[in-house]
């Protein structure tokens, strides 16, 4: 049962409109960031338009001005993880099945990734059937910057990103814009951000592929396509130490950029991330991969590092974290490794949905 108070009801917003459902993240001072009940509001409102012959067509959306959803909420983890409760992967265990629920909708689910979408932001659209950026998309999984590694799907999506992209957008947590999504398989179409209000209004008279015809354009170009050469060699590697060795090799300047980037990350999350992401790409169904993230989270919700990375970035905002171990050296395999340790009767199990055949629209 989803207990909400009236203020938690009010931060997603539903409605319908002609064959159309609208779901509006609704908290914009905070980014849109995702909440336990607003999960379980998205969840429970899925769940009932699936079965509702009126409807056709799901849109999601963020409110104001400066994205979707900036992803879970951070100050809330931790707390969680300082004093050793269970809210966030109680959270957890309940977002990855609302992610895999997407992923498998049976009716066109539209998500218009206007602005900032990152983290839980990027579980809530990229698993979508229609995935919509514009010339404001800022999409990432910035994690590894916490101490934290990529979850909500994130390792599955990237996993299957072309080559490397998606290793060196998971270990450096850097950004992409509308052209480098779609590159990287995060996204479909683009659309101009002016354009979307006209767009989601006509969604809710007229089918998808129609009204995607009238919209979609050609970004403006990216920057990963002609990276894609020192990206592929460099992140080829087995171990991180020898990825950062091979960036500071190359004469590319963005390579050695990266290499910085990279080592200013939770070296424990930088290695975890890289094991993972490899991980994936054997799992198989993307059910398969949010089990093994839910055991990743919950191992890092009790390391030193999710603590600390948190306080640097968001508490006391000094952005000068110390990490344990402080070098990707000094992280050896059986640390990498408790990450995954099965959890017994806190599995989470996920059984491909019924409705997992492809979306006929």
């Amino acid at each position: 049962m989803n207990h909400t108070s009236p203020e938690e009801h009010d931060h997603v917003l539903l409605r319908t409109e002609g064959r159309t459902a609208y779901i509006t993240l609704n908290r914009p001072k905070a980014l849109n960031a995702l909440t336990h009940p607003m999960a379980l509001r998205i969840d429970e409102a899925l769940a009932a338009w699936e079965h509702d012959p009126d409807i056709e067509t799901v849109v999601i959306q963020g409110a104001g001005e400066r994205g979707l959803c900036a992803g879970g909420d951070i100050r809330a983890i931790y707390e969680d993880a300082r004093t050793g409760g269970t809210a966030s992967a109680d959270f957890w265990r309940d977002e990855y099945r609302l992610n895999a629920r997407i992923a498998r909708y049976p009716k066109p689910y539209v998500a218009l990734m206007d602005g900032i979408v990152m983290g839980g932001g990027v579980g809530i659209s990229a698993h979508g059937t229609v995935r919509i950026v514009t010339e404001r998309s800022r999409i990432a999984m910035p994690e590894t910057g916490i101490g934290f590694v990529p979850d909500v799907g994130g390792t599955y999506l990237l996993a299957l990103a072309p080559g490397e992209l998606g290793t060196h957008l998971a270990l450096t947590g850097a950004p992409v814009g509308a052209a480098d999504a779609l590159l990287c398989g995060l996204a479909d179409h683009f659309v101009p951000s002016s354009a979307l209000p006209a767009l989601a209004r006509e969604l809710g008279a007229d089918p998808v592929h129609t009204v995607l015809e009238r919209y979609v354009e050609q970004p403006p170009p990216g920057e990963l396509a002609a990276a894609r050469e020192w990206i592929d060699r460099c992140y080829a590697a087995d171990t991180a130490e020898e990825i950062v060795t091979r960036l500071l090799a190359t004469d590319v300047p963005a390579a050695k950029v990266a290499a910085d980037t990279l080592l200013a990350k939770s070296p424990t999350a930088v290695k975890v991330t890289l094991a993972a992401l490899r991980r994936a790409r054997r799992l198989g169904p993307l059910e398969r991969v949010l089990e093994q993230e839910y055991r990743v989270s919950l191992a890092a919700l009790s390391s030193s590092d999710l603590v600390e990375g948190i306080r640097a970035q968001v508490i006391d905002k000094d952005r000068d974290p110390h990490w344990s171990p402080a070098t990707l050296e000094a992280v050896g395999p059986a640390e990498v490794e408790r990450f995954f340790a099965p959890l017994g009767d806190r599995e989470l199990r996920l059984a491909p949905s019924a409705s997992s055949q492809e979306v006929a629209w």
